[in-house]
């Protein structure tokens, strides 16, 4: 069981969230809180997996509020969900750790799809937009970041990284998106076996999660 806490500060957004949310027998709504800094706080004194973010909250917003729950002991995953197609502010909030966003338009098995995915391990970003991304992380690098990330070369090929070229191509489709499952697929392979590459490929490249692994992939040279 998931267990999901739900963050807008629009109550009928909430009730409605809570409603899509209660359709899926592997979800469970934890809570709901109208700010980040109420989810944080929620979040600390109670087991949550995935936090379906709203952006644009007063009092404290859902980029601070991605801050706030990283910083705890024990971070949920973060989905960010927004009305508003705004590459600065879903960077911010990727750069804060936020695991992927999507727009409140799309259709509930979507969402419930994205709060899967995010609680698997996958970065959920959009094809389209996530070089762009990718560009705007690297300008404004958050301070917090490992230091691989503020002082790689971008010069330097993955096979410069030690990594073996199985390694290669998971990174390469964790950069595309794919979730385990997924990547087990195409490779053939084992669940298990590809998060034990992706344990191995961390450790290389002396990063953190696998977020960190797409961001620093995308900011190699095409």
């Amino acid at each position: 069981m998931i267990k999901v806490l739900i963050v807008d500060d629009d109550p009928f957004i909430r009730e409605s969230m809570m409603l899509i949310l209660g359709l899926d027998p592997e979800l469970e709504v934890a809570g709901t809180c109208d700010n980040g800094r109420a989810a944080a706080e929620f979040a600390a004194n109670t087991p949550v997996d995935v936090v379906l973010m709203d952006i644009r909250m007063p009092e404290c917003d859902g980029v601070q509020g991605t801050k706030l729950l990283q910083a705890l002991d024990k971070p949920p995953c973060v989905l960010i969900l927004t009305t508003f197609d705004d590459d600065e502010y879903i960077a911010q909030a990727i750069r804060n750790g936020a695991n992927g966003y999507l727009l409140k338009n799309v259709s509930p098995s979507r969402i419930i799809a994205g709060i899967k995915t995010v609680h698997d391990g996958s970065l959920l970003i959009h094809p389209a937009i996530a070089r762009k991304l990718a560009g705007m992380l690297d300008r404004q690098p958050s301070p917090s970041a490992e230091p691989v990330l503020a002082q790689a070369d971008p010069s330097r090929k993955l096979d410069a990284y030690g990594l073996t070229p199985t390694e290669q191509q998971i990174v390469r489709h964790i950069a595309d998106g794919l979730s385990n499952k997924e990547i087990a697929a195409a490779l053939f392979f084992s669940e298990g076996t590809v998060k034990n590459y992706i344990t191995e490929i961390l450790g290389k490249l002396e990063l953190r999660d696998r977020t960190q692994i797409a961001i620093f992939y995308l900011k190699l040279p095409g």
